[in-house]
């Protein structure tokens, strides 16, 4: 364990959103509304002055790795990217000894990787905080984005917990926002509606997973192949890509099953209620499973919002899970280590 942390305050690690109590969701919205009140006024606290963040990507990034950088330098820690090739990383070396080595040298380790065991098995490992940037699986960090920029846009005299929201498209084996919000569904117990076709629809396992924490927090799941009856009463549409990396071979069958009904378009869109918007999680196909009238529309759209909320999800999060494990040191120590270490210093090189 790294010297500089809290022997005091467990390791916890954001792994999935399924995983925690509405309770604990809220403080985190909550930390991260306010750190972001505080940067709309050039404020941030510097509450990680002198943490390092441990990045590894091994997929390609733009938000994630521009937001997670830049929220660690705004609450004045650094932050390291790392990527196969550069690291040892479950080629050369186990990623238990990898684990285990990043725990002693940095605050907390964030991991963006296809394979959704790797991060849990990296978790098992690390004595630090492991933050999960995206599996093939779940997208934790962009859910939360998802749902504040909800808070931020919800429909004149409704709750969050009275909204409809609605996802459009691949809710199977690659639906990773579909799984993701489904997952936070059911923690905030919210009410979600997937309208996809029956070959590229959620599991009965998920669908039973989500339901037994929706029936204790008192949210609603409906599944089903109708998008017209779906969206009639929808807040917000969310669609996802028609297909991930690796799967190009597949662009030609999964097309045909999504398009045009499942696309989100202006006809989509005006099913809804006029107050409805559009949210799609980035990087969009344009044209393919969105269209550029709807993703740019001046009212309607809350994609880049969306995108900006990453930030401030981000410095929420860091500062969430890493603020309490550092040690602080008080004025009186800091002063007596730099003038002891001075006088070594001055002493033995003069």
């Amino acid at each position: 364990m790294k010297l500089s942390h809290n022997k005091n305050y467990p390791t916890k690690h954001f792994l999935d959103n399924y995983d925690l109590s509405k309770e604990e969701i809220q403080d985190i919205l909550s930390t991260i509304v306010q750190l972001k009140e505080a940067a709309y006024q050039n404020a941030v606290p510097q509450l990680l002055q002198g943490a390092t963040l441990a990045m590894i990507f091994e997929e390609p990034s733009t938000r994630t790795r521009v937001s997670f950088e830049t929220a660690m330098t705004e609450l004045g820690g650094h932050a390291l990217y790392l990527k196969p090739g550069e690291i040892h990383f479950g080629s050369h070396e186990a990623i238990k000894d990898t684990a285990q080595v990043l725990s002693s040298m940095c605050d907390g380790i964030m991991l963006r990787t296809e394979d959704h065991e790797l991060v849990l098995n990296l978790a098992k490992h690390a004595t630090v905080p492991v933050f999960n940037a995206m599996t093939y699986y779940i997208h934790p960090t962009q859910g939360l984005a998802d749902v504040l920029t909800m808070m931020e846009h919800l429909p004149e005299d409704k709750t969050l917990e009275d909204i409809q929201i609605v996802f459009v498209g691949d809710s199977g084996e690659n639906g990773i926002m579909a799984m993701e919000h489904a997952h936070l569904t059911a923690s905030l117990g919210l009410n979600y509606t997937i309208a996809s076709p029956k070959q590229y629809s959620i599991s009965q396992t998920e669908i039973d997973k989500v339901n037994k924490k929706m029936a204790a927090t008192g949210g609603s799941l409906t599944v089903t192949e109708d998008v017209e009856a779906a969206v009639k009463q929808a807040d917000f549409i969310i669609p996802d890509v028609w297909y991930y990396y690796g799967y190009e071979d597949e662009k030609e069958e999964r097309t045909a099953a999504f398009y045009p009904r499942y696309q989100l378009n202006m006809d989509m869109l005006n099913m809804a209620p006029e107050h409805c918007k559009a949210m799609h999680c980035l990087p969009a196909n344009r044209e393919v499973e969105i269209t550029s009238e709807v993703l740019d529309h001046p009212t309607r759209s809350l994609v880049f919002q969306e995108a900006e909320n990453r930030l401030h999800v981000q410095r929420g999060l860091l500062a969430w899970y890493l603020y309490p494990r550092l040690k602080r040191a008080d004025q009186q120590t800091k002063i007596y280590y730099e003038g002891k270490m001075r006088a070594f210093l001055d002493q033995r090189l003069s």
